[in-house]
């Protein structure tokens, strides 16, 4: 009987790949050859006031987004998406509105709201609704309401003034879809993500997505706004900020670039004092309701021919709102 040898394997030459270990030892390596360059370039003036800006930015807001990514992450795993099915009504006139008010019972950021919006789709519900809700949630429920207080302590006024554009622009967004809106511009949303998991495996699994996602762009932004505060040229600032019609489109534009997750926004706009509140209220508006992650998501979860069309729509009616709500209220 002829015996079969078994195939050699194929063996893979060490270090043809650098892993994780390897990769830490070199940056280690590397940081102590340069580190009197390091702490030379640190000791510059202008290096500890982008450190002071940063850290401050940061030890404010991490507490709000680790509270808000564990309770969004409960909510989307343990609240069954027919629960909110059942709690609107059947006009879709009349389900946007409760739908942009029930955003509170979500407190999470904008990488939660989207998901939530499509299971909301997937169940029946009117894609107006589930559109409002989705605009909503990221920026009146209580963590980022009370975020929003903590961050402007002298300001009491910013916390309603954030509520009331971010409810009326959810409510005319759904609206306007509700009128405008085609159906094939919407791609049905896939299957929830979480299919076949454990109840445990899916929250920390969302929760482990939400702090990489949201955290990294929180590390993003106190960066920007540190730069911003360090190194650009006072006379810029002051020029931008005094012109009012600049400084609000310069603060939109920055927080569709920024990506900064709604539960930390606030610290941000906090930080650019240059500005006027009405600038800054648009930055808080503009930013939890559409930025470059949320594109992406959007044309992800419904299809890029749908974000292609409401994203730029939620831009122009969210600094518009803004502004008429700054003008009333602060």
């Amino acid at each position: 009987m002829a015996i079969t040898k078994p195939a050699p394997q194929r063996v893979e030459p060490e270090g043809r790949h650098l892993n994780s270990p390897l990769l830490l030892t070199i940056v280690m390596l590397v940081l102590v050859l340069l580190q009197s360059p390091i702490r030379r370039a640190l000791a510059a003036p202008v290096m500890q006031s982008w450190t002071t800006v940063f850290v401050a930015v940061m030890v404010q807001a991490l507490p709000f987004l680790v509270l808000g990514v564990l309770l969004s992450a409960a909510i989307a795993v343990f609240v069954p998406p027919s629960f909110f099915a059942r709690a609107l009504p059947g006009r879709p006139a009349l389900a946007v509105p409760v739908a942009s008010a029930a955003g509170a019972v979500l407190p999470g950021c904008e990488c939660a709201s989207v998901p939530v919006a499509g299971a909301l789709v997937r169940r029946g519900v009117t894609p107006a609704a589930a559109l409002a809700f989705l605009l909503s949630a990221p920026a009146i429920n209580p963590i980022v309401l009370t975020a929003t207080a903590v961050a402007f302590p002298g300001n009491p006024e910013m916390v309603l003034a954030r509520l009331v554009a971010s409810l009326l622009v959810a409510c005319a967004m759904g609206w306007l879809w509700l009128r405008l809106g085609r159906a094939d511009w919407l791609k049905p949303p896939s299957h929830p993500s979480h299919d076949g998991q454990s109840k445990g495996e899916a929250f920390w699994g969302s929760v482990r997505h939400d702090v990489m996602h949201a955290g990294g762009f929180l590390v993003v932004g106190a960066m920007a706004a540190a730069t911003l505060k360090a190194v650009a040229p006072e006379s810029w600032l002051r020029a931008a900020a005094g012109n009012p019609v600049l400084s609000v489109l310069a603060l939109a534009v920055l927080a569709v670039v920024l990506s900064i997750c709604s539960e930390a926004d606030a610290f941000v706009a906090a930080s650019l004092s240059q500005f006027s509140l009405t600038a800054r209220l648009t930055f808080l508006v503009v930013g939890p309701m559409i930025d470059l992650k949320l594109f992406a998501m959007q044309a992800g979860t419904f299809g890029r021919s749908f974000a292609l069309r409401f994203a730029p729509a939620t831009f122009a009616l969210a600094v518009l709102v803004s502004v008429l709500t700054g003008w009333v209220i602060l």
